[in-house]
């Protein structure tokens, strides 16, 4: 079990999961916070977990911040050195990297560096620099333990599988978010309250947007490419709308593997704290006789075509997946402002990574490069 954390990202959805499991360990402590601009509930944090280093976005929400607790031992920083900070501060010995976006590359690659094991809840980190992110890990002998349900799903079910040559196919469920089963004329009237009703999950808002237009599955599968280093030929996507079977293995003598599960985050982020050992969590168990049918279907990539997006961008690789993801982060964004529709978002991001220059074995600056130019794409896209 790994006792000192630092959380990056403390007020999200994750981020507050993920204290919530920290509360019920009593020898495990936090090092740093991290947020945004919730200064109020960070303060309530820093009040409740006692971290040495809490951090803010911004210069004025830091000053904000130190004020709200003037009264306590905690330094403050800001921006991204503060990240960088978080996440390399002496001691800790496990970073959850729960912030949304490009934002947590450069603090995960810190991490890494400084032998920090990584609970991985930033999915924007493997899309965008899946293969400099895992030569890291393995040159400094770095585990990186999935957080997102899917992923951990399938790194339990590896497990007791230490031959990758034993895998046949990753399967990752998808709920089909709120808008399974619509036509292309009733998707063109939803509305953005409709988007963030997903039917089975509580999160952020900017995923589960992207779980409404199915690009988050598109996400996962480049990410279980990289975690896994398995070609995009040897990973699947199946619609399973009770979101009990949280991912699939199948071997290649035809078993396949299951993690089955009520729909609760607390327990892929308890295992990441506490791998290789398994202890009691507060998730309710699965009730086998009440959880009612099963069912698994094909995705509709005809409706929802941000999922074939991504398939064509793992394909094509190098700065493809950094250009999708950047353009997707600003065309959702700009979603959430009520600036475009819902069919707006596949047509921004699609003609984004045409936009820009395709560089097929990126430094980590073209990486960034790439990402800053496809979200200015956007921009130009939706205002020309």
């Amino acid at each position: 079990m790994k006792n000192y954390i630092s959380i990056l990202g403390s007020t999200g959805s994750i981020g507050r999961q993920s204290l919530d499991i920290i509360s019920r360990l009593p020898e495990v402590k936090v090092a740093a916070l991290t947020a945004g601009t919730s200064v109020e509930l960070l303060a309530q944090q820093c009040r409740q977990f006692r971290p040495e280093l809490a951090v803010m976005a911004t210069r004025e929400a830091a000053e904000a911040l130190a004020r709200e607790i003037k009264d306590l031992p905690i330094r403050v920083n800001w921006g991204e050195e503060g990240l960088i900070e978080a996440a390399t501060i002496p001691g800790a010995d496990c970073v959850i990297t729960a912030v949304v976006g490009m934002v947590g590359l450069k603090p995960t690659l810190a991490a890494i560096r400084a032998g920090k094991r990584i609970g991985l809840a930033n999915k924007e980190t493997l899309v965008c620099a899946g293969e400099l992110v895992m030569d890291q890990a393995e040159k400094y002998g770095v585990e990186i333990i999935p957080v997102d349900s899917e992923h951990s799903a399938i790194f339990q079910c590896l497990m007791g599988s230490g031959d990758r040559r034993e895998v046949r196919r990753l399967i990752l469920t998808c709920s089909g978010g709120p808008f399974f089963g619509m036509t292309k004329e009733q998707l063109q009237k939803v509305t953005k309250a409709d988007a963030l009703k997903h039917p089975n999950w509580k999160m952020g808002a900017k995923i589960t947007i992207d779980c409404s237009t199915l690009m988050n599955k598109g996400l996962e599968v480049i990410e279980a490419m990289r975690l896994y280093r398995m070609p995009l030929e040897q990973v699947d996507v199946v619609i399973h709308r009770q979101s009990i079977v949280h991912s699939m293995v199948e071997f290649v003598d035809g078993a396949v593997m299951a993690q089955m599960g009520t729909p609760d985050m607390r327990l892929p982020i308890q295992l990441a704290l506490t791998y290789p050992e398994r202890i009691p969590c507060p998730v309710e168990g699965l009730d086998l006789l009440n959880c009612g049918s099963l069912t698994f279907s094909k995705p509709d990539t005809e409706n929802f075509p941000c999922l074939a997006l991504a398939f064509r961008c793992a394909k094509m690789g190098g700065t493809a997946c950094p250009a999708m993801n950047g353009a997707n982060e600003e065309a959702v964004a700009m979603y959430l402002r009520d600036e475009i529709g819902f069919y707006d978002i596949y047509r921004l991001v699609s003609n984004a990574v045409d936009a820009v220059r395709f560089i097929q074995n990126p430094t980590l600056e073209e990486i960034l490069e790439t990402d800053r130019l496809a979200r200015e794409a956007v921009r130009k896209l939706a205002n020309p």
